[in-house]
């Protein structure tokens, strides 16, 4: 009798949990994760969270009430938990702003998994910041790989994370004044900016996340490295 066929480990399609807690609509991140290959699940609860690969917490508007609904569906100390295990986490908009310690927009305190603070974009000639707009990798990174050197990405917010440690910096923009949109340390990496909303390279970074998952590859990838 022949021996039963080994699954393709390059042909997995990662669990991807997308955590719903009431801070935008999920349809766009959702299609496209499914897009590059990623079997999505959506997050309501602690529970939706067991068997996945990944982590995303995306979302639009203020913190505090952001982290109310988390507290209310239980998801606060899971995601805590979550990062702290060492297992992928990547966050976009709302969910990097939420790894910060606090937010001088509405005076929340979040997650306190990256030291530092979300402030206002400082000297914007515009806020809200809508739109497209450039980011510049400050070191190289697996997540960019594919993507042209300062693609614009789309944008909507008014406030960004300011790290402690500038070494976690992954990438930055510029409205007004310079401010970090992209971070990555260990098995964390957020963006400011939405990748499901900007075209042919924000697909391509979520592509590289999910091949990042399928390699088992996603916190070695996260080590800071050189500046690229």
């Amino acid at each position: 009798m022949s021996a039963p066929p080994v699954a393709d480990a390059t042909l997995r399609r990662p669990r991807i949990a997308v955590v719903d807690y009431g801070a935008g609509n999920l349809v766009s991140i959702d299609q496209a994760l499914g897009r590059v290959g990623g079997d999505v699940v959506v997050a309501r609860d602690a529970e939706a969270l067991r068997d996945a690969d990944a982590l995303v917490v995306p979302g639009v508007g203020a913190p505090a009430p952001a982290m109310d609904r988390l507290a209310r569906r239980g998801l606060v100390e899971p995601i805590v938990e979550w990062i702290a295990g060492g297992r992928p986490y990547l966050g976009i908009c709302l969910g990097l702003q939420l790894l910060f310690e606090g937010s001088d927009e509405d005076g929340a305190k979040t997650l306190g998994i990256i030291p530092g603070r979300t402030t206002l974009l400082s000297g914007a000639p515009t806020l809200p910041h809508i739109g497209w707009n450039q980011v510049d990798r400050v070191r190289d990174h697996p997540l960019f790989d594919g993507v042209r050197p300062g693609a614009d990405f789309y944008f909507v917010h008014s406030y960004s994370g300011s790290p402690s440690d500038p070494d976690m910096a992954l990438a930055t923009t510029t409205h007004g004044a310079t401010f970090v949109s992209a971070v990555a340390r260990d098995n964390v990496v957020g963006v400011q900016f939405h990748p499901e909303r900007s075209g042919t390279d924000g697909l391509r970074l979520l592509r590289n996340a999910v091949e990042l998952l399928r390699a088992g590859a996603w916190a070695a990838g996260c080590e800071p490295a050189g500046v690229a």
